[in-house]
């Protein structure tokens, strides 16, 4: 039996005044030098050199974080080796860490007996708490991660990217798909109370919208950092009644503050300066 529940998890870490969700979009090709286990960069010294350096990372911001989160396609580009690199990593979070929630950057959606192959890998093989998911096949086809009450089902709403609004921006019955979207999860798919939903922080105006539509359900907030998304303006839109609600995240901005050996430290510096803007505006 499970007893992690991520809502659980987030809700303690918010009492803790921690909203920095650090992503570890581990990129081997940026990695610092001074982290890398061998000089031979063959699959098995790869893996060990992304684990060595998340592991750091996990160790110098453990005590400033709300959840960590792990972009898939910068382990699986590394095959069989990087999908272990995953599952070391998030099992050093857990023992490291362990009362800090790993959010799987996956973006998954299919049809529903597929979609039970990636609730088993997310949340059995992988142990992760929580997952993003595609919203386009419904609510009948997302039921395998929904029935998982225990875990975060993290479904993308209105994307930080900039080509978002083609689909994203569409009026439907008059109004734009992403706030149909967040009314269709906050109504309707939360039963078990384990939904949230994801709004860019380069989005402000939609991030508020949103915050209006599903009232204090968790929102993942990416694009602070390196895509630009303003502290104050993300917080004010954001934050929900009780000044919680947020899971802020920055992945470059904060793993490659630094290419020298105080990686680590810079990251902490980094994730306290986050924290600490955070804070003056919630």
């Amino acid at each position: 039996m499970n007893d992690r529940n991520f809502m659980q998890m987030m809700e303690t870490q918010w009492s803790r005044d921690n909203f920095v969700c650090v992503g570890l979009d581990s990129d081997f090709d940026k990695i610092p030098e001074s982290a890398h286990r061998s000089g031979n960069e063959c699959a098995l010294d790869v893996a060990n050199t992304i684990v060595a350096f998340n592991r750091a990372i996990v160790k110098a911001t453990k005590d400033l974080v709300c959840a960590y989160k792990l972009n898939t396609a910068f382990y699986e580009a590394h095959g069989v080796k990087g999908v272990s690199a995953l599952q070391r990593t998030i099992h050093d979070i857990h023992a490291i860490a362990p009362d800090v929630p790993v959010i799987l950057d996956a973006k998954r959606g299919d049809i529903g007996n597929t979609n039970v192959g990636y609730a088993k890998m997310a949340f059995d093989f992988l142990r992760a708490d929580a997952i993003t998911v595609h919203p386009y096949l419904g609510a009948e086809a997302l039921e395998p991660f929904l029935a998982r009450a225990e875990n975060g089902i993290i479904v993308l709403c209105r994307t930080s990217n900039p080509g978002a609004g083609e689909f994203q921006d569409l009026l439907v019955n008059g109004e734009p798909l992403y706030r149909v979207v967040a009314r269709r999860v906050a109504n309707e798919w939360n039963k078990n109370g384990n939904c949230a939903l994801v709004v860019g922080a380069t989005c402000p105006d939609e991030l508020r919208e949103v915050r209006g539509i599903v009232g204090d359900m968790p929102i993942l907030i990416p694009g602070i950092g390196a895509q630009g998304g303003d502290v104050e303006k993300t917080v004010t839109a954001g934050k929900d009644s009780r000044g919680k609600g947020m899971i802020i995240n920055s992945s470059r901005g904060i793993i490659f503050a630094s290419l020298d050996e105080d990686f680590a430290e810079a990251a902490s510096y980094e994730t306290k300066k986050l924290r600490y803007l955070i804070n003056q505006y919630s």
